[in-house]
């Protein structure tokens, strides 16, 4: 009898658990999705706030790296021929 309980018990929370999940899952996914529209609005606008440069002006935000120069003991030079 005690098992027969405990199989009611769990059915009986599982379908509980389904039915509440379909009563508020719409809300709480709009919920989330308002939070993360909200959030990309809100970083949209901080990185246009910091892009005060006007139409048409270049602006260079790094120094580029010091020159490569090339290293001339890569090996000798191989001089091929075309075999038809």
């Amino acid at each position: 009898m005690g098992l027969l309980k405990t199989l009611f018990i769990i059915i009986f929370f599982y379908y509980a658990f389904k039915f509440l999940a379909r009563l508020f899952a719409p809300f709480i996914v709009k919920k989330a999705a308002d939070s993360m529209q909200r959030r990309a609005q809100e970083y949209q606008q901080r990185q246009s706030s910091q892009d005060t440069v006007r139409e048409g002006e270049t602006v260079i935000d790094r120094k580029p790296n010091g020159q490569k120069t090339s290293n001339q003991n890569v090996g000798e030079y191989v001089d091929f021929e075309e075999i038809d």
